[in-house]
């Protein structure tokens, strides 16, 4: 089951605790997207290996892979979905990350309310 997390508080914990809670926050939006679509390949704690492994990049899949992930499980919940995928990749690109997210959590705290 998944919880609905507050996205300012979020942001909030990532700088007060210089990022550390930024990985926490990953790593969890991972294992919620996974779980809300059974996906058992897909784990938070892969994720940021991956991530640490590539010096990165892996990043990037990451946004696009969540943007599929989120609008699969929106659509077998009946809820309105769009596929922000690329909206993801593009956003990770350019820096803006953080921004990503947002978004994600926000996808998330819709799966979570339905």
């Amino acid at each position: 089951m998944i919880k609905e997390k507050n996205i300012v508080t979020c942001i909030l914990l990532s700088l007060v605790t210089c990022g550390i809670y930024g990985i926490i926050w990953y790593i969890s939006m991972t294992d919620d997207a996974a779980y809300t679509n059974e996906d058992r390949d897909f784990s938070g704690g892969k994720a940021f290996l991956f991530t640490l492994v590539t010096c990165g990049i892996y990043t990037f899949y990451w946004n696009y892979k969540m943007g599929k992930e989120l609008y699969e499980a929106k659509t077998k919940k009946g809820l309105q979905a769009s596929d922000n995928s690329i909206l993801y990749l593009i956003l990770s690109i350019i820096g803006l990350g953080i921004v990503n997210y947002c978004l994600i959590q926000s996808d998330l705290n819709d799966l979570a309310k339905a």
